[in-house]
Order: structure tokens, then sequence, then C-alpha cells
């Protein structure tokens, strides 16, 4: 699972590298670089290919892909970092781009991580159908608009010391997390053109997988080391934050999460998929320190 996740990590950042090469140098490159690369551990990109192998499609079209996701990723934790949100200083075990660049130049290179995403998916790199490619960008749109990440991000801060519902938790993470995961899931059964019934399934997968991938991320917070992280944890219950561990406790939270998982790979053997090695991706982030 490691070599895999090396293995993507490399092909995708060595993509985004030459695709920022290739592109006219501006002030603000300095800083997308940074809060873009070494880039995380590309677990997005892991379940695409996960999902995507299994409908046949390309490798570098799915790295292509991928790269655009890790855009996305990145824009959102640059946002996420900055004062006006969660303040974090630190970020992938170094300073936030806002604490190195200054709050306007984190805002700026975040937006222009953001809108990259799209000439990803637009350019010549991407050697699928054009009708393919304006599907892909509206899902993503969504994806990372106010139906997505943005809308999450809000609802997040807004329930801030609040006694929340679990479903209304379980909205808010499946916005801010699960909706990139959808996305991913989604990207293959829309490049084979199935219908919408199908996409729909996979995206429903996707935001299974991103409610697992958040309540895991929780538990590190909760429980984990701010060395290994590579970011400050316990911060959540300082600010008083709404989750799963927080209505349902720390061992409640880690049998939810099991039910999550075994309800992904029940729902992926009913479309008679191999499960392999996204069931292995899935131990991953349930086992995952940082």
């Amino acid at each position: 699972m490691k070599n895999k996740l090396v293995r993507i990590a490399k092909d995708t950042n060595s993509f985004l590298k030459k695709f920022i090469k290739k592109q006219k140098k501006t002030e603000l490159v300095t800083a997308m670089k940074y809060g873009l690369f070494p880039g995380g551990k590309k677990i997005r990109s892991k379940i695409l290919l996960d999902i995507g192998v299994v409908f046949k499609i390309e490798y570098k079209t799915l790295i292509t892909i991928g790269a655009a996701v890790e855009c996305i990723h990145a824009y959102s934790l640059i946002h996420d970092d900055l004062p006006c949100m969660d303040n974090d200083k630190l970020r992938r075990g170094k300073p936030s781009t806002h604490i190195k660049f200054g709050e306007s130049t984190a805002v700026l290179a975040g937006n222009s991580l953001l809108t990259m995403a799209f000439e990803i998916l637009t350019s010549s790199n991407l050697n699928i159908n054009e009708k393919i490619k304006v599907d892909l960008v509206r899902k993503l749109s969504q994806s990372s608009g106010h139906l997505g990440i943005a809308g999450g991000q809000y609802l997040d801060l807004s329930f801030e010391k609040k006694k929340i519902s679990k479903n209304k938790i379980i909205n808010m993470e499946i916005k801010k997390t699960g909706k990139l995961f959808s996305f991913c899931c989604a990207v293959p059964a829309i490049i084979k053109k199935k219908n919408n019934k199908d996409i729909k399934f996979f995206e429903n997968i996707g935001a299974n997988i991103g409610l697992l991938f958040q309540i895991a991320d929780d538990l590190i917070d909760f429980k984990g080391s701010s060395k290994i992280a590579g970011k400050i944890t316990g911060k959540d219950e300082k600010k008083g934050k709404a989750t799963l561990i927080s209505l349902l406790g720390y061992q409640n939270a880690i049998k939810y999460s099991d039910k999550i998982k075994f309800k992904i790979i029940k729902d992926l053997n009913k479309y008679s998929l191999n499960s392999t090695s996204l069931n292995e991706t899935l131990d991953y982030i349930l086992t995952r320190n940082k």
C-alpha cells in the first residue's frame, strides 16, 4: 500500500511540476507550490485509481485528473488554515501558507490552485472526449463550491460550540470532505458514459469514504501526536467542533467507522466490482496516524 501511494504521489507531483513550469511564472507561483508540494498522502488519487482500474481507465488519464483533485484539496487546506477559519499555524509538518507568506498571498495562492484544477481538466494533457471534460468540470465545480467543500467548511465553523444532531454533523462532513471523494469515485463512471443512476451509486460510495476519512482525521486530532500528524492536534475539543467523536464518544466513533467501511465494501460487491485494492486503501485510512 505504501509503495503504491509513493508511486502515485511521485507521478502526480511530477505532472503538476511540469504543468506549472509550462505556465508563465508569476509572483504567486512560489506560494502555490509551497501549499501544493510535497502534497500529502494522495489518498484521494488512490481512491480514483482504485475505482478507475476496475473500469480499465488509462493510468495517465487518472493521474492527470488526480492532479486536478490535489489542486482543489491544497486550495481548501490553505484557506481552512487561515486565521478567519480554523487558524492553524502548522500543516504537513511545516508552517501554514499564510504563516510563511502572509494572509492575502495565501488567499490568492489558494484561489489560483482552485482555478488551476479546471485548467488541468480542460487541457490537452487530458486525452478524453470534450463533452466528458465538461461533465468532469461541472462535477468538480459542484464538489468544490457551496454544495461541497466551501459549504461544508461554512457549516463546520457555524456549528462550533453548539449542540448539533448526528444527521447534521454527517451532512456537514460529507460536504466538507466527502464531496471530493464522491468526485473521485464518480470519475470512471462518467468517463465510461454510465447512466445517472450508476454515477450516483459511485458518488454515494465516495461520500461514505469521505465520511470514513473525516472520522479517522478527527480520531487523530483527538488522540494523535502533533509531531507525527504534522499539524497541531487536540484542536477540535478546544474549539468545540461538532464531530461524531464529540457526539458519540471515541469508542463509538470507531465502531461507527467500521460500520461505514462494511457498507462501502458491501455496496461495491453488489455492483460485482473487485474491491481488494479499495479495501486496502480503506484499511490504510482507518489505521493511519497522520
